[in-house]
């Protein structure tokens, strides 16, 4: 499955850069009339509930064609299935940097994906932004400069989930279900920093899954069966909505923290059942819809302008879509910082030296990279799931 979409401009204040003959070969994506840009994500298999994401950046690029575009200058935005397979992600990305020749790849979608590309595309100097996955290994720009993610890190999720085991619930019979690649990794290693050797006495169970696996019933009994009255779960959508479900119906009620990456109403909950997720315990970064502190929130109502004009059949509770208006907006200003100097790397430079405020974050969250920081986003919410939508506590929680 393929999806390409060519459109004009990429924001307010880009301007066309000057490229004499001489100079056009080393600006690789880039010509007077339009940048390529390049991305994958999930349309098919088990994770093509993120689908919506690279649907929302084709719509998101249509709309600032619509407001005019950009001295002129189309945006060639080059999105492609790769079903959540490292193999086909190598694939594809190949394509994009060898035959389509895009200037950047942007918002990648999955750990295991993009492990499967990370020492290829620094080897050719793509620059490799804003990926959609908060593995710790993506903030490492002395080996890697040329990849960076953007939301909080997985690792510190983990820790922030294990402090709140201690505090909530002293005494703990915990387990630990995470996909078995670098994605669930990072939560497992989290949780190990927080409790250091205190871990396996609060974990009496873990166990993992495979992301090509069909369901993940039978763990989610061998984990009740362990006597666990706690619960972490470091799981994609599809399987996170198993776990809830299959818990329910099994009369399992630990407490459960579950990734953020789940967090969705639409892609989790609502598959789940409402009603059988209640007290789930998640952490935000981005405002949530069926949260009513944010029903006449100006970022979120340029959202739902955004999404009623440009994708009216989305649904509006699933998190994906707020996920990537957010995510595309540091792209947009990268590239307006770039001004006139488009080549591989500007851009890199750029996307190292950002600081602006998105609508989408919760309050006292913002963007901010620097040249040895590549974490853009370092803060993160505790939320609670009431039956109907998400409820936040605490304060928000910075990462070290």
């Amino acid at each position: 499955m393929k999806r390409r979409t060519v459109l004009a401009g990429i924001g307010a204040g880009l301007a066309m850069p000057h490229i004499r003959p001489a100079e056009a070969a080393t600006v690789v994506g880039v010509t007077k009339t339009e940048i390529k840009i390049g991305h994958t994500i999930p349309y098919s298999g088990n994770a093509s509930s993120y689908g919506v994401i690279g649907k929302s950046h084709s719509a998101y690029f249509k709309m600032i064609n619509d407001q005019g575009g950009i001295n002129g200058r189309k945006v060639n935005f080059i999105s492609l299935d790769d079903a959540y397979n490292p193999a086909k992600t190598v694939e594809q990305v190949r394509r994009l940097v060898e035959q389509d020749k895009v200037a950047l790849l942007f918002n990648v979608l999955g750990t295991p994906t993009n492990s499967a590309i990370h020492r290829y595309v620094n080897q050719r100097k793509v620059p490799h932004l804003f990926l959609s996955t908060g593995a710790d290994k993506w903030a490492n720009p002395k080996d890697f400069p040329w990849t960076i993610g953007w939301q909080p890190s997985y690792h510190t999720e983990g820790q922030i989930y294990a402090r709140y085991i201690q505090q909530a619930k002293p005494g703990a019979k915990a387990a630990l279900i995470y996909q078995n690649d670098d994605f669930g990794k990072d939560y497992l290693n989290g949780l190990k920093d927080a409790l250091k050797d205190d871990f396996n006495k609060v974990f009496i169970k873990v166990l993992t899954y495979e992301a090509t696996d069909a369901t993940i019933d039978s763990q989610v009994v061998s984990l009740k069966e362990s006597g666990a009255d706690t619960l972490v779960s470091a799981c994609i959508p599809k399987f996170s909505a198993q776990l809830i479900r299959k818990a329910y119906d099994i009369g399992w009620k630990p407490l459960h923290c579950m990734s953020n990456v789940s967090a969705s109403v639409g892609a989790t909950i609502n598959p789940a059942g409402p009603e059988k997720a209640v007290g789930v315990i998640s952490s935000q970064y981005l405002k949530d819809h069926s949260d009513p502190d944010w029903k006449n929130d100006a970022g979120m109502n340029e959202w739902r302008a955004f999404m009623a004009k440009y994708i009216p059949e989305g649904d509006i509770n699933d998190a994906g879509y707020v996920f990537a208006y957010g995510a595309v907006q540091s792209m947009v200003q990268t590239l307006k910082q770039c001004g006139d100097d488009l080549s591989r790397e500007n851009i890199m430079k750029q996307a190292a030296n950002l600081k602006h405020e998105v609508g989408v974050l919760l309050p006292g969250i913002s963007v901010s990279t620097g040249p040895t920081d590549f974490h853009p986003i370092k803060q993160m919410q505790l939320t609670r799931w009431t039956g109907t939508t998400w409820e936040r506590f605490g304060g928000v929680l910075a990462s070290s």
